[in-house]
């Protein structure tokens, strides 16, 4: 054990300041306590401090996930966050599809799905760190949906009758097709109010009375698969009047065959008339050999012409007469 002497002690051969062994005693154990006495140089030790440890907060994250994706097309959605501390974020995710990517530095959940990943990928949740508390996205899901299919307008084509005679019956259907196999509709502007119209079938028609006599302009037929639609052309419908226009026909009965003999089976005629002198298409059949004329009637308007032939009862008919006309205004 050392000793004081003229404020020095003495330690295992090393010499120390008072004050410096005062400590060193303390720390020793040695008997009867000693230490320096007040008044001669020595000095307190100060305190050791023991603040409290700085308190961490927990990261923020918020965000509305994207809950559909299409195939085909790119799917993206990054949360955002923060830390009131500053400290670096990390994230990660469970529930991951298995068609999407992640970034651990971001949080960003992006990726392209393919037609094998139709469907509902669900229970997928996103989280941040900051190495000591962490916070989450509500879990959620994404929908995959198949890609659309590209519509083709559907198409409509048809000549519509373009007249009509009061009195008798009117109807035109346009053709129409849609190479997507959607279900059609049709719709109509400028209907005549004589008509009815079919929106399934497209078909205008109807039977106008003498009232309705009359052009109807503007008329216009179109077809829709619901997202295109194809239009015929304007057309227009005229409405006219029966005409009452007659013509009578007359002619001198033949006496002979073509070879001289004389003509004993005369059995009757045969009228050919129409609107052009090459396609008489209109035939009359008189079967009576004593008739040497015969009216026409209900001739519209129009330059009409005729030719006649004679028949034998076993059916042997003669050349065509000459051409008459008459015109029906």
């Amino acid at each position: 054990m050392g000793r004081v002497t003229n404020s020095i002690l003495v330690v295992a051969g090393q010499y120390l300041t008072l004050a410096a062994a005062a400590v060193i005693l303390a720390g020793c154990g040695g008997g009867g306590g000693s230490s320096a006495t007040p008044g001669e140089g020595s000095q307190d030790v100060p305190p050791t401090s023991s603040g409290n440890p700085p308190v961490n907060h927990a990261p923020t994250i918020s965000g509305t996930p994207v809950t559909i994706a299409v195939v085909g097309q790119g799917y993206s959605f990054q949360p955002s966050a923060s830390d009131a501390d500053g400290n670096s974020l990390t994230f990660s995710i469970t529930g991951k599809p298995a068609w999407a990517s992640f970034s651990q530095s971001t949080g960003r959940l992006s990726g392209t799905p393919g037609s094998g990943n139709v469907g509902i990928h669900s229970n997928i949740r996103i989280s941040v760190s900051d190495g000591t508390t962490s916070a989450q996205l509500p879990v959620f899901s994404i929908q995959v949906q198949a890609a659309p299919v590209s519509n083709s307008p559907p198409t409509i084509s048809g000549t519509p009758p373009a007249s009509v005679l009061a009195g008798q019956s009117y109807s035109f259907q346009p053709s129409a097709s849609d190479s997507n196999g959607d279900t059609l509709t049709f719709s109509i502007s400028n209907r005549p109010s004589w008509a009815s119209f079919d929106t399934t079938t497209g078909r205008l028609y109807g039977t106008p009375t003498s009232g309705d006599v009359g052009s109807y302009a503007n008329i216009r037929i179109t077809v829709s698969d619901g997202a295109a639609s194809a239009s015929l052309a304007a057309f227009s419908v005229a409405v006219t009047q029966v005409s009452n226009g007659t013509a009578t026909i007359s002619w001198l009965p033949p006496t002979q065959n073509t070879d001289g003999t004389p003509l004993t089976d005369l059995a009757g005629y045969r009228i050919h008339y129409g609107t052009s002198p090459s396609a008489l298409n209109l035939v009359v059949d008189i079967n009576n050999p004593g008739l040497t004329s015969y009216m026409i009637q209900n001739l519209t308007p129009a330059t009409w012409y005729f030719s006649l032939r004679a028949y034998s009862s076993d059916g042997v008919e003669s050349a065509p007469s000459n051409t008459a006309s008459k015109t029906i205004l």
